[in-house]
């Protein structure tokens, strides 16, 4: 026997005895305890291979978890039930098996659907074959109700060996307890499949060599399966265990501060937190509704004192009133899409007191206070004033009415069909058509509507429909001016309300029109797994921006009217300009379509990234045959406040990564000149470093002297990219590369997950986490990302980085800047507010508009 092996085999005999210590045992067990202590870890791991256990064969020992097998409790086939009660669970699968069985009978295609792996198949097919093995169970005809009882009890075991002896079992389909090369690579095409990695499944035979190496020294040509069990449980780090997470739920119950321990204190508690977070926007929303209650309350009643109240009564106030609040609105309403002012003026001491990140949000709230202010305008007078002025005594209408109306009384209908009537008839048309195809579903192209009206719904509806607002101002006007009851000039002041905006609006509309418009060149343009395009161009003369800031893109190709908003991904001091775009609607999908066919062939790539890559070269060939392209900006965003805070947590889902890769390069570009400046104000240049440094020196020298350093920029920046398709690596792989590679303080920290790939410890990626282990030790190259970055399973603990980083950064302010869908919004949001009330950290929390 070996040395190494004697030394294993007393290890794991005496955490037996100490794990067993607890345990009545018998005279008869003890003996069979000391007679497998004399057996190597090899020969014990090969007979706990071939053991088939049975469940109810008798009571097994507990033994105290140790931290491998803690680690590896996680290896699971099935998902815990929700409820955490088994029959619960198995009542699921019941139901899914009297759906999917035939005459009681459940077949191998569709096991995976009835134990809730419908998106594995492959893989729950070879477990179903694997399960059938050890049950010696002959599944030609399929299984019943009962056998299924079995697999499942089979798979749930609470028994880390047996779960093991599964997995193991899938693997080995032959049962000699050896695994080839070729049943390597089999699991690992199997486990990518379920896992949706498709450049995993093309490399699985790279793989399966690096674990044949790995695992099989001697060449032998096979590994044993306890092999393959030591290299899991060497996997394995340090988790928490569930009654450690219990016992800190407990520890947590009883220190709940006394203003959260009733029902009025903790609302009361609550609000002040609300009214701390959201000061700005609930002073900025008192200042516009206090002007709309006082002009809606002046009207109301200035317009009791009239004579015409005699006969109309309060259906005229109430028409006036809320036309008055019309009026005002449709002022203001301009003012949050003004993207130039609103960027010039973040910048001013009015950044401390209005949330200028809020501007479309705003927008949002003013046209729904005009929609209702304009339905109450219209019903108050189609259904009451009309009616009464129509029908009014004819004594009476020449007394009150009959100098406004040139002594002739009018019918209801010349009342709706006048000026008044029909340019209000038309705007409230207008609006209601812009108003509805601004709503998400018609925006994002969610609702499908049939035939000729599906150009009713996308951007491009929702873009053309915006611009008719142009002719409702021009209606407004028109509409203001004929009044039926207000005969003096200086008393119609629809103009005065919309004439200031409408200045400002059109000003800024021509300003970007002319002044800043850029005509580019494009140096590269870069066609990405998952739809996505980056384009790489010339950095106009004069184009100045900060991190996290976005531009507009036209095509004049596509369509000389319609610009849409791109973060740039450039870092400021770049020579190049950077946008990736992707295809969600038919305007991003008819751009990428005609640079698709104008790219040349991809070169290879390189492996490592710098910040001045592969993908900034021009194509010096034929770059005429690029769409050409316009921008226009920059533009303010949350994000590019990044420098005000201590630290940095920016998450970014899917593409919404966009606004933070900018950032990102620019904490790199601004470490590389605090190095520069060090490098240039010592003599480290010797003959023996010379070679060391002459590459960093040249790197350095892509980063200009006239720029320099920031000291007052985050101290540490935490990035977590979550994505679902593997492919979507390869858009910023150069940037990823560029971290590993050139933060040697350790500034940024990045963590990607990928949420095709099951959780750490789910059978289905246990092989893919040990390629990813050896690949990454090997090398220091990611299997899954192919980047120098490691890549997570599934969706990250959002409790635990915030836990995290108040424990790590005390007394600090940290940004949080999240860009994607709003489905994460509520969830970082209160996080931030839950952590900044029971922690020194503060966390402020900032969304990009997406």
């Amino acid at each position: 026997m070996a040395e190494g092996q004697e030394d294993d085999s007393q290890k794991w005999v005496l955490e037996k005895i100490h794990i067993d210590s607890m345990a009545e045992v018998t005279m008869e067990e003890d003996s069979k305890k000391q007679f497998s202590s004399s057996l190597s870890f090899n020969e014990r791991s090969t007979s706990l291979r071939h053991r088939k256990p049975i469940p109810g064969s008798g009571p097994a020992i507990e033994r105290m978890e140790s931290g491998a097998k803690r680690g590896l409790m996680s290896l699971r086939f099935l998902d815990r039930a929700k409820t955490g009660k088994e029959e619960d669970a198995w009542k699921d699968i019941e139901k899914r098996f009297h759906n999917n069985s035939v005459d009681g009978m459940l077949f191998k295609e569709k096991f995976g659907a009835c134990i809730g792996m419908g998106d594995s198949k492959e893989f729950a097919g070879e477990l179903y074959e694997a399960l059938a093995r050890r049950r010696n169970i002959a599944t030609e005809n399929g299984i019943d109700l009962l056998q299924l009882r079995k697999f499942w009890e089979d798979m749930t075991n609470q028994d880390l060996d047996a779960r093991l002896h599964i997995f193991f079992d899938m693997c080995d389909k032959n049962g000699d307890g050896k695994l080839s090369e070729d049943e390597v690579k089999e699991v690992l095409v199997m486990s990518a499949s379920a896992n949706k990695l498709s450049k995993f499944k093309q490399q699985a035979s790279t793989y399966a060599a690096l674990i044949m190496e790995e695992l099989d020294p001697d060449n032998k040509g096979y590994i044993e399966m306890w092999q393959l069990e030591a290299l899991l449980r060497g996997m394995v780090g340090s988790e928490e265990t569930p009654r450690s997470d219990k016992k800190a739920n407990t520890l947590a119950k009883t220190m709940i501060p006394k203003e959260y321990r009733t029902p009025i204190s903790r609302f009361m508690s609550r609000s002040k937190e609300k009214l701390f977070e959201n000061w700005k926007k609930i002073l900025v929303i008192i200042l516009w509704q206090g002007i709309n209650v006082s002009l809606f309350t002046s009207k109301l009643n200035h317009y009791q004192r009239v004579p015409a109240f005699q006969v109309l009564g309060y259906c005229l106030c109430f028409a006036k009133a809320a036309a008055e609040t019309v009026k005002y609105n449709m002022a203001i309403i301009l003012v949050p899409v003004c993207r130039r002012t609103l960027t010039r003026l973040r910048e001013t001491f009015l950044g401390k007191f209005i949330p200028f990140d809020e501007n479309i949000n705003f927008h949002k709230m003013v046209s729904g206070e005009v929609m209702l202010g304009s339905v109450v305008h219209i019903i108050m007078h189609i259904s009451c004033n009309f009616v009464k002025i129509s029908r009014c005594p004819k004594d009476q209408f020449d007394t009150i009415f009959a100098p406004l109306f040139n002594y002739k009384q009018p019918t209801y209908m010349d009342l709706l069909l006048s000026i008044e009537g029909i340019t209000g008839i038309i705007m409230i048309v207008l609006m209601l058509y812009a108003y509805i195809l601004a709503a998400h579903s018609f925006r994002r192209n969610i609702v499908k509507l049939p035939g000729p009206f599906h150009a009713l719904s996308g951007f491009n509806a929702f873009w053309y429909a915006h611009h008719l607002l142009a002719v409702v101002y021009i209606l407004l006007l028109i509409h203001g001016w004929f009044l039926f009851l207000t005969p003096e000039w200086y008393n119609k002041t629809t103009w005065m309300y919309v004439s200031v905006p409408m200045l400002i609006y059109t000003t800024e509309r021509i300003l970007t029109l002319h002044d800043r418009n850029y005509k580019v060149d494009i140096n590269k343009a870069v066609i990405y797994t998952g739809n996505v395009l980056a384009l790489y161009m010339s950095k106009p003369p004069g184009f100045r921006y900060k991190s996290g800031m976005y531009l507009f893109v036209k095509c004049p190709d596509i369509s000389n009217f319609e610009w849409h908003p791109f973060s740039i991904t450039s870092a400021p001091d770049d020579e190049y300009l950077s946008v990736h775009v992707r295809t969600l609607g038919d305007w991003t999908t008819e751009l990428k379509n005609r640079f698709e066919k104008a790219c040349e062939p991809q070169a290879e790539r390189q492996s490592r990234g710098d910040l001045v890559r592969m993908e900034t070269k021009a194509y010096k060939e034929t770059p005429q045959q690029f769409p050409k392209i316009v921008v226009k900006g920059p533009y303010g965003a949350p994000a590019q406040d990044y420098k005000k805070y201590d630290i940095l947590l920016l998450v970014g889902l899917g593409i919404g990564a966009t606004p933070f890769i900018s950032i990102i390069k620019d904490i790199v570009n601004n470490e590389s000149r605090s190095v520069k400046t060090t490098i240039n104000s010592t003599n480290l240049y010797t003959k023996r470093d010379e070679a060391i440094l002459n590459r960093l020196h040249n790197f350095m020298n892509q980063v200009p002297d006239d720029v320099p350093a920031d000291s007052h920029g985050p101290k540490r920046a935490y990035f977590y990219w979550v994505t679902r398709e593997q492919g979507s690596f390869d858009w910023f792989k150069g940037v990823m590369d560029d971290i590993a590679e050139y933060d040697h303080h350790h500034i940024i920290e990045m963590h990607n997950y990928l949420t095709s790939m099951y959780e750490e410890g789910d059978a289905r990626s246990a092989l893919i986490a040990m390629v990813q282990s050896l690949q990454h030790a090997k090398n220091g190259l990611d299997v899954v990302s192919d980047s120098r970055i490691r890549t997570h399973f599934a969706r990250p603990n959002w409790r635990k980085v915030f836990t995290h980083l108040a424990s790590v950064h005390h007394s600090s302010r940290i940004g949080v800047f999240y860009c994607g869908s709003p489905m994460l919004t509520k969830t970082l949001k209160s996080l931030c507010r839950e952590f900044s009330l029971n922690s020194s950290t503060r966390f402020h929390f900032h969304k990009e508009n997406f």
